[in-house]
């Protein structure tokens, strides 16, 4: 089967008063499609960097990236842009919606910034499955943490990516709520037949991967 993501050699650097930090050092990791895939390490390890390298989101310093068969450290920001609008989803700790936009304006936004088509239907369908289409004309801060985090999902998924990177996604919110969105991520992900990539801290969560990864003094580590 052929990988839908690969890494090979990835070196990630950052300057600093003291001389260049080595965040990532030779990391390599091959993902293919459907695949469910958890990232762990201790806090400030590098993990959301890596996400942001393969989503395309920052460039290594030294390696190459293969998304869809694409060399992505190649592209331009554009190029890079538009691949994650129409194959990427992308789910954040702190969710990143827009505080002046309902839920349903939200999830509609990078569907419009890229002129999909039947966006509102689409965007509706997709709050639908996370079970909000009655919370749509209700701003962020109307909703509760999971509620947010649950719309952050619908905007992620509404375009049925290839690719779902989660950086996170259950680190602000409590137990039970957790384990709600980790239930329902799982759920769309082999509805949609999504690849998902998952860094988070929480060991039980990343054990419900089929791999787990520790990413330690910078390199990528394989669990099971």
């Amino acid at each position: 089967m052929k990988s839908i993501i690969k890494l090979q050699d990835i070196h990630y650097q950052l300057p600093s008063e003291e001389g260049v930090i080595d965040i990532l050092k030779g990391c390599n990791l091959t993902v293919q499609p459907q695949q469910t895939i958890a990232i762990t390490g201790r806090s400030g390890s590098g993990k959301s960097t890596l996400l942001s390298l393969m989503a395309g989101l920052e460039k290594p310093t030294n390696g190459t990236i293969q998304l869809f068969d694409k060399n992505i450290e190649q592209l331009n920001e554009d190029q890079r842009a538009n691949i994650r609008a129409q194959q990427v989803g992308f789910i954040f700790q702190n969710f990143q919606l827009m505080p002046s936009m309902t839920a349903l304006e939200n999830v509609l936004m990078p569907m419009e910034l890229f002129q999909m088509e039947n966006a509102k239907e689409k965007a509706l369908e997709a709050l639908e499955k996370v079970g909000l289409s009655h919370r749509s004309t209700h701003r962020p801060s109307e909703l509760s943490g999971g509620e947010q985090q649950r719309v952050a999902i619908a905007r992620a998924f509404v375009s049925k990516p290839k690719v779902l990177f989660a950086d996170e996604p259950t680190g602000n919110l409590d137990e039970n709520t957790a384990k709600q969105i980790q239930d329902l991520l799982f759920e769309l992900n082999q509805t949609l037949h999504t690849t998902l990539i998952l860094v988070t801290h929480d060991n039980k969560f990343a054990s419900l991967c089929e791999k787990t990864y520790e990413l330690k003094h910078g390199a990528l580590l394989e669990k099971n």
